[in-house]
């Protein structure tokens, strides 16, 4: 007599599954029939709280969108006797309250399995689920960062062309592959025009070989540059610039870019040279003259060291209220000791509203006038509460973003030095006062 098969508990084997199943009736209230332990501990509800009791009464649905997702899932199944994949939805579970209680977040992929008799009659709709939360969290978190790293590319893209800086950018070894718009609206040329060593042909003659040699000199040795050269417009001119670079390094120290600004600086050069000139005139005549040489020399170091130094200030005021969203350091360094980023121009300045900027900058926000001011003087707070007068060359300017007013850009140049040597230079020219 042959052996016989041994006797298998299905109901067994079913339940000790390694994964999510749970068994329905093929009725309208999808009635519960049997689920595998590991279903149960991820359900966080026992067999005996389900089994017997319609779908959305054992597990209620959070929405009336993911009970009706689940419906036409079985309701596929129940007419079509073939699976159905839903699509993920988010689904949460209560604790026990020995775990806590209150709902857990979790997000599901399930399909649903027909299971048919020997007549091809459906019999069993099986349910396999996944719980793909952390997955999904991942994925969710994975999005948000790409979106975040996007927005913060803009945004620097967007600093690099709205501020009034020639900015240019180049590889570690010195060869250069961006300029912003601002360089290629002054020389008139395109980056495909200006890469590599191509810049250089706009500069001077007599500067050129000064400039590349000294430039050449920084790449080796890894130093900021920081020169004086006149390069040429778009017009044939030739315009003072003052430019400054330094290296970007990684965590090994090791250069990866470079990065670069230009101001011009040609009519402040004017006005150094002329003043050096008319002293140099009034040298020869006395000792009074002399002593005025002398004056001048110191403020003309004085002006080499503001323009080396802190060529210009700028800033972005964002919105109607004018909030300051990036500073310099010059510019904060004129507010040393004050929290501007952040702040409106009222709550950082206060002593600014009295002398007119507030009104200032509502009416080139609202007209869109890119207002120039010339040696406008600006009474700044000191810690002491006493007032310091500065005078500013600046330029106030509206920019849009996706076409629609975003703020205004603050450039300036603070000229105090430049002024008060003018007022010597007029006592020296016109010493009667006539």
């Amino acid at each position: 007599m042959a052996d016989q098969a041994p006797s298998i508990d299905y109901q067994h084997l079913f339940r000790s599954l390694a994964d999510n199943f749970l068994v329905i009736a093929p009725d309208a209230d999808a009635t519960i029939l049997d689920d595998t332990e590991r279903h149960a501990a991820v359900a966080m509800k026992s067999r005996a709280e389900v089994v017997g009791k319609p779908f959305f009464e054992a597990y209620p649905a959070a929405s009336q969108n993911e009970a009706d997702i689940i419906r036409e899932s079985h309701e596929h199944v129940r007419r079509y006797k073939q699976p159905h994949a839903m699509p993920l939805i988010r689904y949460d579970l209560e604790r026990p309250a020995e775990q806590g209680g209150g709902l857990e977040e979790r997000y599901w992929q399930a399909t649903h399995y027909p299971v048919l008799d020997a007549a091809g009659s459906l019999q069993y709709i099986v349910q396999r689920t996944q719980d793909v939360t952390e997955q999904h969290l991942a994925e969710l978190h994975a999005r948000r960062m790409q979106q975040e790293l996007t927005e913060s590319q803009e945004r620097a893209r967007f600093t690099l062309e709205a501020l009034p800086v020639m900015v240019w950018t180049t590889d570690p070894a010195g060869e250069v592959d961006y300029f912003n718009q601002r360089w290629q609206q002054f020389t008139g040329k395109s980056t495909e025009q200006l890469l590599g060593h191509a810049w250089t042909e706009d500069v001077h003659p007599d500067d050129r070989q000064r400039v590349t040699d000294n430039w050449r000199q920084s790449v080796q040795t890894g130093e900021e540059s920081q020169q004086e050269y006149r390069l040429r417009r778009h017009d044939g001119s030739y315009r003072w610039v003052l430019a400054r670079s330094q290296p970007r390094r990684n965590a090994d120290g090791q250069i990866t870019m470079w990065v670069g600004g230009a101001f011009d600086i040609h009519n402040q050069k004017q006005m150094v040279q002329e003043l050096l000139d008319a002293n140099e005139q009034q040298a020869s005549l006395s000792d009074q003259a002399y002593q005025a040489y002398q004056l001048a020399e110191s403020q003309r170091e004085t002006f080499h060291n503001l323009f080396m130094q802190a060529p210009a200030l700028i800033c972005i005021l964002r919105g109607a209220e004018h909030r300051f969203d990036f500073v310099n350091p010059p510019y904060q360094q004129l507010f040393a000791g004050r929290q501007l980023v952040g702040k409106t121009v009222v709550e950082a300045l206060p002593e600014v509203i009295e002398q007119g900027f507030v009104d200032l900058l509502d009416r080139v926000y609202h007209t869109g006038e890119t207002f120039y001011g010339n040696e406008i003087m600006i009474m700044v707070e000191q810690p002491d509460g006493s007032g310091q007068p500065l005078y500013l060359n600046f330029t106030y300017q509206l920019f849009s973003e996706n076409g629609q007013k975003a703020g205004i850009t603050v450039f300036a140049y603070d000229v105090t030095s430049l002024v008060q040597a003018r007022k010597v230079l007029e006592r020296l020219t016109n010493p009667s006062g006539n």
